[in-house]
């Protein structure tokens, strides 16, 4: 498997009391590699990931697409060989960049018009529109609970204390499902921020835990509308993000009753605060003042 980090040598630059300095430094950059995709055979997708939990990347994205909808779904998932050939022996090496998934029954096998090609900065969504969505989700998003928003926070400052890859590098997304007590079931973390997420949907569905009903989505990112897609179809009611939302993301999470939760920003003394965009029903707000 891939190195998740890389060793770089760096060129520093400070200014201090208005004077100029510079330095030379070792750092660590988070790796970013391709991943060809490849469902019974044929191309599907490429994606730029970090390399590790590629199984679970692979089964979250074809569930985001309405491709699977368990894990029996899938009969057999192998990296390829033959990526590339060694210039030295002339044999074909595995570089764990090409990944091979076979469905476990003909009527999967779908029918491939386009190939999906996604960046580590902006994830591909199979959907033209909102109402594709409603189509393709196999689940309605549980309204029995609230939680209190200080567990949020507590999570989100777990969260942070989980990234051991960012901590190192500053480059990467996480995303962690949380249950109602605030318990981190699962962390992943990614150069893309969907990857992260794809990861975690992935893991749950390898898990058989779909759908998620009493858990909550936490990104270490924004939430845009291809993450709010993806929690919709896992059945995830609450996504909590540290950064903004977009207007789309706004407009799906409303369409189909989750709960959106924007800069949730947790402080070390236990403080916080967050922006709640739509039905706030599932937060406990029954102590809350002004």
């Amino acid at each position: 498997m891939g190195r998740v980090t890389e060793n770089t040598r760096i060129r520093t630059v400070r200014v201090r009391d208005g004077k100029l300095y510079a330095g030379r430094k070792g750092d660590h950059v988070a790796v970013e590699e391709p991943l060809d995709i490849r469902l019974n055979g044929q191309e599907l997708s490429l994606t730029m990931r970090t390399p590790g939990h590629d199984v679970e990347l692979i089964h979250g994205f074809l569930h985001g697409e309405g491709m699977i909808a368990h894990r029996e779904d899938i009969a057999e998932a192998r990296y390829c060989d033959g990526a590339v050939v060694d210039q030295g022996s002339g044999f074909a090496q595995n570089t764990y960049n090409v990944m091979d998934l076979t469905t476990s029954r003909p009527q999967l096998l779908p029918v491939i018009t386009k190939k999906f090609t996604t960046t580590s900065a902006c994830g591909v969504c199979g959907s033209e529109s909102i109402d594709a969505v409603r189509q393709k989700s196999r689940f309605t998003l549980m309204t029995t609970w609230s939680i209190d928003p200080r567990i949020i926070l507590s999570a989100a400052r777990a969260l942070s204390d989980e990234q051991a890859v960012f901590s190192r590098t500053g480059g990467v997304h996480a995303a962690a499902l949380v249950d109602l007590q605030g318990n981190l079931l699962v962390v992943r973390e990614d150069v893309g921020r969907h990857n992260a997420v794809d990861k975690v949907i992935g893991w749950a569905l390898l898990e058989d835990r779909l759908p998620l009903r009493d858990c909550f989505l936490l990104v270490s990112s924004r939430a845009s509308f291809e993450i709010a897609q993806k929690a919709c179809m896992a059945g995830i009611p609450l996504l909590a993000c540290v950064s903004a939302a977009s207007s789309l993301a706004v407009d799906t999470a409303e369409e189909f009753g989750m709960t959106l939760v924007g800069f949730t920003r947790a402080l070390d003394d236990g403080d916080g605060r967050m922006n709640v965009y739509t039905h706030p029903e599932r937060l406990d707000l029954a102590a809350a003042e002004g």
